[in-house]
């Protein structure tokens, strides 16, 4: 089921919520790859129906080329959902089906969780995602709304979003699913060569090292130097940034104390292509 409008999806979940069904929604913006049904399978692990909303968001998009060139083909995206999985409902509204007439972003106070990693190089990014979900968990009502923990940040920030508006949807998080070489599945892989892929795999390879020496006792800036030093020598990327920050508030920490758990983040350039991806220390 392809579903456009608003009003017509509400009944739809209206209907289902009667015969006691549980929906889950998994926001995406398309593109879709194998990382995105190894969301929507794991969130039919906790519901009856899953809805895929697709929509490339314009608010949240801080570089207008990176939204121009955002990957699109509805027709695949949805033949794929519909052989995964025939109870996946997917709602593609347009930009003015969401937004009207102002295309325009809410200001939200999330705390530290936006102030670094992503919140520092991609200004108003964070308000934009916070706006589209607002708006999605108000349209869909679901029970469960589920994010991939590659954009560990905007899980938190979806966390917290629900806690300032009140709104009734639990949020759980999935593992990030990677490829073979370890690379995080992301719909801006597409966008890579075969030679630009074989690269990035660095990205998750520096990840684990920095795992590696911190569990070694290695002080934070002896590991942020292993890992410059990996991307020096590498042909194809560019190291944007590489922090380690408390799992709970997301701040980059200089000193480890014992008893808090630690994430790494880290975003890199293949070419024009950005990519992001995190693991827990």
């Amino acid at each position: 089921m392809d579903i456009t409008d608003s009003q017509k999806l509400q009944k739809e979940v209206v209907k289902l919520k009667e015969q006691k069904k549980i929906i889950g929604l998994v926001p995406t913006m398309g593109a879709l790859h194998h990382g995105h049904l190894t969301l929507v399978d794991f969130a039919f692990q906790y519901c009856d129906y899953v809805i895929v909303s697709i929509f490339v968001n314009p608010t949240q998009f801080n570089n207008a080329g990176d939204l121009k060139n955002y990957p699109k083909n509805h027709q695949s995206d949805y033949d794929l959902l519909m052989s995964n999985n025939p109870n996946t409902i997917v709602f593609s509204p347009s930009v003015e089906g969401i937004y009207g007439n102002q295309v325009q972003a809410e200001e939200f106070d999330f705390g530290s969780i936006v102030q670094y990693m992503e919140g520092q190089f991609r200004s108003g990014h964070f308000n934009g995602v916070g706006t589209i979900l607002k708006h999605l968990f108000d349209i869909v009502k679901p029970h469960k709304a589920f994010f991939g923990e590659k954009d560990y940040q905007q899980l938190a920030l979806v966390k917290k979003l629900v806690q300032i508006t009140g709104q009734d949807v639990e949020v759980i998080g999935c593992p990030t699913s990677r490829t073979a070489s370890g690379l995080a599945e992301s719909s801006r892989n597409f966008r890579l060569t075969e030679k630009q892929l074989d690269e990035a795999a660095l990205i998750h390879l520096s990840l684990q090292k920095a795992k590696a020496a911190f569990h070694a006792e290695k002080d934070i800036q002896e590991i942020k130097t292993i890992v410059k030093s990996l991307f020096d020598a590498s042909q194809g990327l560019d190291l944007e940034y590489f922090e380690i920050a408390a799992a709970d508030d997301l701040v980059p920490v200089t000193q480890i104390k014992s008893d808090n758990s630690y994430r790494g983040f880290m975003a890199a350039f293949s070419g024009d292509v950005r990519l992001i991806d995190n693991i827990a220390f």
